[in-house]
């Protein structure tokens, strides 16, 4: 019954969302046109619940057909001054806008609006027996990692979290991390402060 009423949450939220954000999305979407060659959003295979793949939407921010960059662990790598993401592309990062049309993969049914923030499909190689927990749920939007430090944690710290999130998975515990997710996006918390983990800067 719980799983159905955050389900019901995630509909509803994510479409009055898309409504009342249809302006803004029209504006990024030609910022992101004439900042630089290449389509509007970002398409990524990644690990949905049970592992099954999905394409994860984001704004995009890199030039296009930019090179795919990890650090020594499987985790993506995207430092501050990383040469492939274009000027608009850090300022979308920046106050998270980039992430925005991952409100239609909440309302198709791919994510929810809290969960543990989903790997590339390649990735799944790199998880412990205890990490693949966080596969017993939709990924999230946002998530406890993403209050808890963001980039400013490596990947194992946020693997941790997110398993950390599913076995004490609540509704209450939902709504604690979208109002927190609020001030922490506003205020740009745990983005690019100069950590470094594993040979580069990570960013989820």
């Amino acid at each position: 019954m719980k799983r159905f009423v955050k389900r019901c949450i995630d509909m509803v939220l994510s479409s009055i969302a898309l409504v009342l954000m249809l302006p803004l999305f029209l504006l990024l979407a030609a910022l992101v046109r004439v900042s630089s060659p290449g389509p509007i959003l970002f398409r990524q295979v990644r690990l949905g619940r049970l592992g099954r793949p999905f394409l994860i939407a984001k704004f995009r921010t890199m030039h296009d057909k930019a090179e795919d960059l990890r650090n020594p662990d499987g985790s993506a790598f995207c430092g501050e001054e990383d040469a492939r993401v274009t000027p608009l592309g850090r300022l979308l990062r920046k106050t998270s806008l980039d992430e925005l049309p991952q409100l239609w993969n909440v309302l198709s049914g791919d994510m929810s609006l809290v969960g543990p923030r989903p790997d590339q499909a390649d990735q799944l190689q790199y998880y412990s027996d205890d990490e693949m927990i966080k596969l017993q749920v939709r990924p999230g939007i946002t998530g406890l990692a993403q209050i808890s430090g963001r980039n400013q944690i490596n990947w194992q710290e946020r693997k941790r979290l997110d398993a950390e999130y599913v076995r004490k998975w609540s509704l209450a515990q939902d709504l604690s991390i979208l109002m927190r997710t609020i001030p922490y996006v506003a205020l740009r918390r745990g983005i690019h402060e100069g950590t470094h983990h594993a040979g580069g800067i990570e960013r989820c």
